[in-house]
């Protein structure tokens, strides 16, 4: 649909670049009551992706929620990369997502149509999915934002965490990095529509085929990359599981001009949060370029998941994933923990 609505204008942060740091999200959660219950898997306290609550032996649903300002300009897509976002994070624990509410925030002002629209993107991706959109909430605002909380379902014996690496497990990334990069420079008006279509495709890509692909092999561990970034969120695996990321940055797949854009200054602020929240657990060796040093720590917006996978599977699950997600790429490995940073990357 055409629109004369441009919603990367009305907002200051776009996508998953708009997140509370890791850091301070810590922060804000200390000293809450100390609540337990056997049948809660999975709670704000493991900075995992999503919750997760064990109906019975066989099942257990699994909760997340997501929303940002635009990070495109058509509602449409705009509607399209916010849910698969959002359900994204379902995938990461290994769930099946089923029902989705809409969260919505509109300008009293804003076309019908272009409300319509992000609605409308939304709810085909949740469909894409094999979920339902079952109701949500809206209300008026200055700054548009859209976003899903979505429920899933699980066997609790299937469950994945981003807290269970092992050592000598095998690190497989599914996208190509650099999606703040690329949005900033697409605001900023010095990428073009060729960029703008890679991106935008990038990241309403679900996660559904490499988690489907995933599920035969002996995969430990799990997360999507999202606003954290890539380095964030290893740092995050390498606390949770006690032991030392490895990253290998010549394996990683950048996306066309990323690298470019990110030598020249074109960076989301989000990549200055994410480094100071991880710098001091993170060692990067002297050859690594500072452009890639950056775009490791450009928060990704409906990036994709990251897999340790045991390293006898690790040939098999790229096979398999291999045509099925954007990128597959083994990007390092995991190892004891001996002190010093937990993530170290050359």
């Amino acid at each position: 649909m055409e629109t004369t609505v441009k919603l990367t204008k009305l907002a200051d942060c776009a996508g998953c670049g708009a997140k509370v740091g890791a850091g301070e999200l810590a922060q804000l959660f200390e000293g809450f009551p100390d609540v337990h219950d056997p049948n809660l898997l999975v709670g704000f306290d493991h900075a995992d992706d999503a919750a997760v609550y064990k109906l019975r032996d066989d099942l257990a649903i699994v909760q997340t929620l997501d929303f940002f300002p635009p990070i495109a300009d058509d509602p449409f897509t705009f509607g399209q990369i916010a849910a698969a976002n959002a359900l994204s994070d379902i995938y990461a624990m290994g769930g099946r997502p089923i029902t989705a509410l809409n969260i919505m925030a509109v300008p009293e002002d804003m076309p019908k149509d272009a409300v319509r629209e992000i609605l409308r993107g939304g709810a085909t991706k949740v469909a894409e999915a094999g979920a339902i959109v079952a109701g949500g909430h809206s209300i008026y605002d200055a700054e548009p934002k859209y976003g899903l909380s979505v429920t899933g379902v699980i066997d609790p014996a299937k469950l994945l965490r981003n807290d269970t690496a092992q050592v000598g497990d095998v690190l497989i990334y599914t996208k190509p990095v650099g999606i703040g990069i690329m949005t900033t420079a697409l605001k900023g008006g010095l990428a073009g529509e060729e960029d703008r279509a890679r991106v935008e495709g990038l990241m309403c890509t679900l996660n559904r085929a490499a988690a489907e692909a995933a599920r035969p092999f002996a995969v430990h561990a799990c997360t999507d990359i999202t606003g954290f970034a890539v380095l964030g969120h290893m740092l995050e695996l390498a606390q949770g599981s006690d032991t030392c990321i490895e990253l290998d940055s010549a394996a990683f797949e950048f996306l066309p001009g990323a690298l470019d854009f990110a030598a020249m200054g074109i960076l989301p602020a989000g990549v200055y949060r994410n480094r100071r929240y991880a710098e001091a657990e993170v060692e990067i060796a002297p050859e690594v370029s500072l452009s890639v040093a950056d775009a490791l720590f450009d928060p990704q917006t409906s990036g994709g998941l990251l897999f340790a996978v045991d390293a006898s599977d690790a040939d098999a699950l790229m096979a398999a994933l291999d045509g099925a997600v954007p990128a597959a790429q083994r990007i390092g490995v995991v190892r004891s923990y001996e002190g010093g940073a937990r993530v170290r990357v050359r």
